[in-house]
């Protein structure tokens, strides 16, 4: 029988000098292809990042066999060869850095044509990969057309849309060559397509010798799924074969509190004629078209989805209505009644926009506690600003209906990743914007965090005359309220 990739024995796992699993054991089999679930904060992605050898194991035993024997075996003259050569993580966050000698990276910089030049494009990012041997399964031209990445070649980092930075981040773990690939919530994002092939590719990853291991929801799980490890507040619950799992069945959320919201939004006639109109808009980034003589209008109250396959367009559309993306100036743009550029600055479009999105998240810095994140929302600042006393408590309020006051007085990195989203979704309602841009705010929440924020945005839409753009990749994750549709076609 061949050694196990991996076998941890009542071991600590640490963060600095805070302990995420005490007393853990888990073992991994090459023909083992691994499902972690579980409630938000029960622990999926710091286990993740604790079999990639990224956070400090204390106590018990450690071993790491099959690991270290391919490891040996792909790089033979190496002394130094370890077993995190064979191990690649798709973490939650993409860890992309500007060129050397560039500044930090920044969220509007994605729009601006010469800040963009300090950041990598697709191909200068994959070919930093270390390289592999001529007979490795996944090489450059492989990954590359398999991903759908050819026509991105030549575009810069910061300018991809969210579900192909997906696709890019697990291209780059691919070209290791992994014997063991991790991923978390690697679905988060994708559009219907890429989830579709999503269960293909992982059959070509496995038959290529990789063992997967996956964070996920039990409604997405991989069909090479083997077995499944449900987590609860930092430990594992059980861990079983796929065919005899059986979930630990979560209490029912109850209904938002309407009272507070009410307190919080309350019902006020409309402000504006029109919130925004779009008339024959066409964006470019170079050659590539990104969107082709779009017209659309948002009116007070209206509840839109906006819908479209990665790279089509949606984010770009959500920046035109911003402010952040320097080309309204040059399109016939109306928000809130004043065409774009006749005067009006950045903060007096922003201050009636509550805005959140998957890339808003990535550049949001971590430090702030959530309750500074969500009392930003009133300055529109990504950073903790000087809210006042009130501004506090309205922060706190808004923690409170979306069941997140636990983690008021947590910087945001330690919170779990749903509880990030959320607090961003609270930054986004806390100055009650007459137009709300929601780019799938739903991503990553669990089985109970969902249907209890979709409860919050229907009483929210009843109770108010709140405009909504609502983004999603998943047809049941959009509200009942949405009533009008705009579906942008496929890139290219």
């Amino acid at each position: 029988m061949p050694a196990p990739l991996l076998a941890l024995a009542h071991v600590t796992v640490r963060h600095l000098d805070r302990i995420l699993f005490a007393d853990l054991s888990l073992r991994i089999e090459p023909s083992q292809h691994l499902a972690l679930v579980g409630p938000s904060g029960a622990g999926k992605s710091a286990l993740l990042a604790a079999l990639a050898g990224q956070l400090l194991l204390t106590g018990g035993q450690a071993t790491y066999a099959g690991l270290e024997a391919a490891a040996r075996q792909r790089y033979p003259t190496d002394p130094l060869a370890a077993w995190r050569q064979v191990v690649s993580l798709v973490g939650a966050r993409a860890p992309f850095r500007a060129r050397p000698g560039g500044s930090e990276l920044y969220y509007q910089q994605r729009y601006e044509a010469t800040a963009a030049e300090e950041v990598p494009t697709v191909r200068e990012y994959l070919l930093a990969s270390p390289s592999q041997a001529p007979a490795a399964p996944w090489t450059y031209d492989r990954v590359v057309e398999r991903l759908r990445l050819t026509h991105l070649q030549d575009q810069p980092l910061i300018q991809l849309s969210n579900g192909e930075t997906k696709r890019l981040r697990l291209a780059k773990a691919l070209l290791r060559n992994p014997v063991m690939l991790l991923l978390d919530n690697p679905l988060a994002g994708l559009d219907v397509a890429s989830r579709a092939d999503f269960d293909a590719l992982l059959a070509e990853v496995a038959a290529a010798g990789a063992t997967v291991v996956l964070a996920t929801t039990l409604g997405e799980l991989p069909a090479i799924v083997t077995h499944v490890a449900e987590l609860a507040e930092g430990h594992i619950a059980q861990v079983l074969p796929v065919a005899e799992y059986r979930p630990i069945v979560a209490p029912i959320p109850l209904l938002p509190d309407a009272a507070a919201l009410a307190a919080l939004w309350p019902a006020a006639p409309p402000a504006f004629h029109t919130l925004a109109r779009l008339e024959d808009v066409t964006i470019r980034y170079g050659e590539r078209l990104i969107l082709d003589h779009l017209n659309w209008e948002i009116k007070p109250g209206e509840r839109w989805a906006l819908l479209g396959p990665n790279g089509a367009g949606k984010s770009t559309i959500l920046s035109l209505l911003t402010g952040d993306n320097p080309q309204a100036y040059s399109q016939r743009i109306t928000l809130f009644d004043r065409r774009r550029g006749t005067g009006e600055s950045i903060w007096d479009i922003k201050r009636r926009i509550g805005y959140v999105s998957p890339e808003l998240l990535q550049y949001f810095p971590g430090q702030p506690t959530c309750r500074q994140v969500v009392a930003s929302g009133f300055a529109d600042t990504l950073g903790p600003g000087r809210p006042t006393p009130a501004q506090l408590a309205t922060a706190d309020a808004w923690l409170a209906v979306l069941r997140l006051a636990a983690y008021a007085a947590k910087p945001l990195r330690q919170a779990p990743a749903s509880v990030q989203r959320l607090c961003l979704v609270a930054r986004a309602l806390v100055k009650n914007p007459p137009l709300l841009l929601l780019d799938e705010p739903g991503q990553g929440l669990d089985a109970a965090q969902q249907p209890y924020f979709r409860a919050v945005l229907e009483a929210l839409c009843a109770a108010s005359p709140v405009a909504l753009v609502y983004v999603s990749h998943y047809a049941d994750d959009i509200p009942r309220s949405v009533t009008q549709v705009l579906e942008l076609r496929a890139p290219g």
